[in-house]
């Protein structure tokens, strides 16, 4: 009898210690269901949605072409491309095509079963919940201003898990910026940047690519303060009176379409019109068409480039 009686404390007190490993277990689980120990990353980004990547990423579909070359800096796995006619990679060039920034075909991109898509703030936003619902994550990121790029940078170095590479990179465009910056006297300069097309003429803001530019050389652009357009917050309304009133001592024009076309008309009524010729940066023969390649399109990891070419313009006898 005493026996058994001691095989059944012997069984209970195997039963109670089971109990509290199973209970010890499962808040184990809870805790982490709920600290998302079992994700490789979680990041917010430009469009302030949280991003849960599950996993390293290792097919990668990136939007636009402004997302290549820093993608291959830290190492990130491509498997598709959109269509461009500049800023695409040799190493890209044979890739599997998905459409162009403005117009992403779905299918292909689904075709080409990528783990993470990224996406262009402001020009890919329309396409998310399509990828979402797919069951594609999808990381929306902006490169226009510097700082943006250099965000990008470190967003897509965490992706591809190489920080360090990411961090070197970024050291490296702002050593690049300010050997150019050393480069330049201290002098204030009042500048307009002017954004012609076919239709119209905008100014630039400091969230543009020219804008940022202006802004890392320390010009002062007269537009900053103007109210954005709704359509496009990175321009404002232009006006020949208000550019007259500020008398700005260099004029920079951006220009989307065909360049000689639309410099060939703009200096037309710069030349024709009275109110341009009271400009001293016109008397000067300081208005600068910026190169497209720079401005029309993020530069992306060459911000640098866009620096130099934007100061060379100002300074050409500083970088013989």
């Amino acid at each position: 009898m005493k026996k058994l009686n001691g095989l059944f404390c012997i069984l209970a007190l195997v039963i109670c210690f089971s109990v509290i490993l199973v209970g010890c277990g499962s808040q184990t689980e809870e805790k982490n269901a709920s600290s998302g120990t079992d994700s490789y990353l979680t990041i917010t980004d430009d469009a302030d949605r949280q991003v849960v990547l599950t996993k390293k990423p290792e097919r990668i579909v990136p939007l636009s072409a402004s997302f290549l070359e820093p993608l291959h800096a830290v190492d990130g796995k491509i498997v598709a491309r959109v269509s461009a006619k500049t800023g695409i990679p040799k190493e890209d060039e044979n890739l599997p095509q998905v459409g162009n920034v403005y117009n992403i075909n779905i299918e292909k991109v689904i075709e080409a079963q990528p783990d993470l898509v990224i996406a262009y703030k402001g020009m890919n936003d329309k396409f998310v919940s399509t990828f979402e619902e797919n069951g594609i994550p999808v990381v929306v990121l902006e490169m226009r201003t510097y700082d943006q790029v250099k965000h990008t940078v470190d967003v897509l170095g965490q992706i591809a898990g190489n920080t360090d590479k990411a961090k070197t990179l970024i050291q490296d465009m702002d050593n690049k910026i300010a050997e150019i910056k050393a480069k330049l006297p201290n002098e204030h300069k009042r500048i307009a940047i002017l954004h012609s097309t076919a239709q119209n003429v905008t100014v630039q803001l400091e969230g543009s690519i020219a804008g940022s530019t202006a802004e890392i050389l320390e010009f002062e652009n007269i537009a900053k303060g103007l109210t954005p357009l709704e359509s496009n917050p990175t321009s404002a309304p232009y006006s020949l009176e208000t550019l007259v009133s500020a008398n700005p001592d260099v004029i920079f024009v951006t220009s989307m379409g065909k360049l000689e076309t639309i410099k060939k008309s703009m200096m037309e009524n710069v030349e024709n019109n009275p109110a341009w010729q009271t400009l001293p940066a016109v008397k000067e023969k300081k208005v600068y068409f910026l190169p497209q390649e720079l401005f029309l399109l993020s530069p992306g990891i060459h911000y640098p480039e866009a620096v130099e070419a934007m100061a060379k313009l100002v300074y050409p006898d500083k970088f013989n």
